[in-house]
């Protein structure tokens, strides 16, 4: 279970940065940068937080409701164009970095998940490996970022019923990848991704001999 470990070992305010979204074929990767107040700590839901993977749908709406209400909190989406401009692991980083600058509050470091951080941070900066297990704050941003993201591939879902995004959430299920080969590919998919660009290539999704 995570809890603030990391974060009392630091003086002063400490976030946690975490993102979601760099494996699907589809879609922005969101970040999120969350910063738990020390008033805040002992109320009842922060006791459940944690990564934002082994929620359930409902629980993660409810977290994300409750973190937003009583912490601050600051948000990134990385469009597709611009993943495939820059790639999925600088995209990662720069949307946890704009994240950070956007808070309100005045961040004295930063947890960040993973094993590297942002190049250029407005602080100093701690990659915590499987942080969302690890720290509170870092699994409330992966609660932040996996809500934001969710509520995006499902309204574009309705907008793009082929794919299955309001399941798969644009990772490379059976049933998106059947949806590219049977509807081809939409300004939402990241054409530098193997099986986007095999079907920009060849047709298919699966490359070809």
């Amino acid at each position: 279970m995570p809890d603030f470990s990391l974060e009392d070992a630091i003086d002063g305010p400490v976030c946690g940065l975490d993102e979601v979204g760099r494996g699907p074929l589809a879609g922005p990767v969101v970040a999120a940068c969350v910063y738990i107040p020390d008033h805040v700590r002992p109320l009842p839901f922060i006791g459940e937080i944690r990564d934002s993977k082994k929620l359930s749908e409902a629980k993660l709406e409810s977290l994300n409701t409750l973190i937003s209400e009583h912490c601050a909190f600051a948000v990134t989406e990385i469009t597709p164009q611009e993943i495939d401009e820059i790639n999925i692991l600088q995209a990662s980083l720069k949307a946890m970095a704009t994240s950070l600058e956007r808070m309100s509050v005045s961040i004295r470091h930063a947890l960040v998940d993973g094993n590297r951080c942002p190049a250029h941070m407005p602080c100093p900066a701690t990659p915590v490996v499987k942080g969302d297990s690890v720290s509170t704050s870092i699994a409330a941003a992966s609660i932040i970022a996996k809500a934001h993201r969710d509520r995006i591939m499902r309204a574009l879902a309705q907008e793009h019923p082929h794919y299955g995004w309001e399941s798969n959430v644009g990772y490379p299920s059976p049933q998106h990848l059947a949806g590219i080969d049977a509807h081809g590919i939409t300004n939402h998919h990241r054409k530098s991704f193997a099986p986007v660009r095999n079907f920009i290539e060849f047709g298919s999704t699966k490359k070809r001999a």
